[in-house]
């Protein structure tokens, strides 16, 4: 018999030292300044969330990975090793967009030899089909808003503390994903 497949969604985002301007509220002639430094210190971070296809019983799972700089085909592999290990062998269908280090040779050459990957790619110039994205947006609007730090370190630990905030909300992941308007778990028809 034949395992079913996790459906699996996957992106990267970055955050950097130049903050995230937001609107706020402050009192009357009271304007709120933002005070950084112009430094382009970046953090990449990739994030893969996932939904069973048979079974919504199991919930919605998120993977997440931070690392220095921007990601590249080497370090997208050493992510998808991670991604193998924490979905625990079962069958991956990966969707993602078409960023070049996506669809390149090495990475294309890797994902032959992987019995329990198979890759989809998102049409292009749409994000709103990705719920990914909407995880991007929900941490930028809170935990990384107007935040303005002189260390890389304390905006990953805001980044990181964003995505346990959702990993802890049974409702966020499962809104996401649906938010996408795909069928997750289709009605099967009555005989």
């Amino acid at each position: 018999m034949k395992k079913r497949a996790w459906k699996v969604f996957f992106d990267e985002s970055g955050v950097s030292l130049l903050p995230q301007v937001r609107r706020t509220y402050a009192p009357r002639d009271h304007t709120p300044l933002l005070r950084h430094r112009l430094n382009w210190k970046r953090a990449g971070m990739a994030a893969a969330l996932g939904y069973h296809a048979a079974d919504p019983g199991r919930g919605p799972r998120l993977c997440f990975h931070l690392k220095p700089g921007s990601y590249d085909t080497t370090s997208l592999i050493a992510v998808l090793e991670q991604v193998k290990t924490f979905y625990a062998g079962d069958p991956v269908v990966l969707v993602w967009d078409g960023l070049s280090a996506h669809w390149s040779r090495a990475m294309r050459a890797w994902a032959a030899d992987q019995d329990w990957l198979t890759l989809e790619r998102l049409p292009a110039y749409a994000p709103e089909l990705n719920p990914v994205e909407l995880l991007w947006s929900a941490i930028n609007t809170r935990e990384l808003a107007n935040l303005a730090d002189n260390h890389l370190a304390d905006v990953a630990d805001a980044a990181e503390s964003g995505i346990n905030r959702v990993c802890t909300n049974k409702q966020l992941p499962w809104s996401f994903l649906t938010h996408t308007g795909m069928t997750i778990h289709p009605k099967h028809p009555q005989n």
